[in-house]
């Protein structure tokens, strides 16, 4: 659905991206996911014809966002970080206008407005003025112009900025609700985001790709060696030599807790030991109260992958 090859963006001597090149498949939810000032904005503005990129090629259904822009823009939906809206119109005049100058037939204007309205659940306020709505609200009816013309592609640039908790968990319902009938990029720097709503991250570092891949994908190239949990209720003296003993095991650490005694058993990597372990603690009669293994969480790859000289991993 989206091709993106090589795109660069160069102001004077300064280089916002360089050579970016990802796909996103039809259907796909795609966090772009970096720190402020990585080039993520960039890229959406580009994508989305707002500003031209010094080299480099991308299409979107098909079609060449620099030699086809108009079609390009009747197949995406976009959502800037700062909606474009108009307060001093109500929601449903706004959706009306917006239908209007995105070409959407009078004749399919109030079905498209009712859907949106909708989707984005804003039935409720659809006479208020946006002046007088909340962030939540607003951002809402951002992302339902946005999806009026029932676009093929949808681009989000940071959609949750400034809301508050419970407004950030109904956005990103919205969200996972438009996965498979929409495409998706999503530009966040909100790690737990690109956790909950999305399929496939891209990790940009200084207008660089460094990653690209499922977080549990990024997790598993990143580590070096595997890790069990383990809380005991009653371990002796002995114990962490014990499953030091346990073949593949490279090291134990011990950590004091409220609920127990928590040992980190480091073993080889690829190698599962958790049925091992159970066992030694079985037989011995610790009094094992959890075994799991442990993970790196996204916020654990995303900075190993922005530290100098991180390498540099695609899918």
């Amino acid at each position: 659905m989206i091709q993106v090859q090589n795109l660069t963006k160069r102001y004077g001597d300064h280089t916002a991206i360089e050579d970016v090149t990802f796909n996103v498949e039809k259907g796909e939810v795609l966090a772009f996911l970096g720190p402020n000032g990585a080039g993520k904005t960039t890229t959406m503005r580009i994508l989305t014809g707002f500003m031209p990129a010094t080299s480099g090629t991308a299409t979107i259904a098909g079609h060449d966002i620099f030699d086809e822009p108009y079609e390009v823009k009747k197949r995406i939906g976009y959502l800037p970080e700062s909606p474009p809206l108009y307060t001093e119109m109500t929601v449903t005049e706004y959706l009306r206008f917006i239908a209007k100058i995105k070409g959407i037939e009078r004749k399919q204007r109030a079905q498209a407005l009712t859907r949106a309205l909708e989707r984005c659940v804003l039935t409720e306020v659809r006479g208020r003025l946006i002046g007088n709505l909340s962030r939540g609200y607003r951002q809402r009816v951002g992302l339902a112009q946005a999806l009026i013309h029932d676009p093929e592609v949808l681009i989000l640039d940071e959609p949750t900025t400034g809301l508050d908790p419970k407004q950030i968990i109904e956005m990103r319902q919205v969200i996972k609700e438009l996965a498979g009938r929409h495409t998706v990029i999503l530009s966040t720097h909100i790690l737990p985001e690109a956790t909950a709503v999305c399929q496939r991250v891209i990790i940009i570092h200084e207008g660089r790709i460094v990653a690209v891949d499922t977080p549990d994908q990024l997790s598993a190239q990143l580590r070096q060696s595997e890790k069990i949990h383990l809380t005991l209720k009653t371990p002796q003296p002995e114990t962490a030599d014990v499953l030091k003993a346990v073949p593949g095991v490279l090291s134990v650490f011990h950590e004091p807790s409220s609920d127990g005694q928590v040992f980190i058993v480091e073993c080889e990597l690829g190698r599962d030991l958790r049925t091992e372990l159970a066992s030694q603690a079985v037989h011995h009669r610790w009094g094992l109260l959890e075994l799991r293994a442990v993970t790196l969480s996204l916020e654990d790859v995303f900075l190993k992958l922005t530290q100098e000289e991180a390498p540099e991993i695609t899918a």
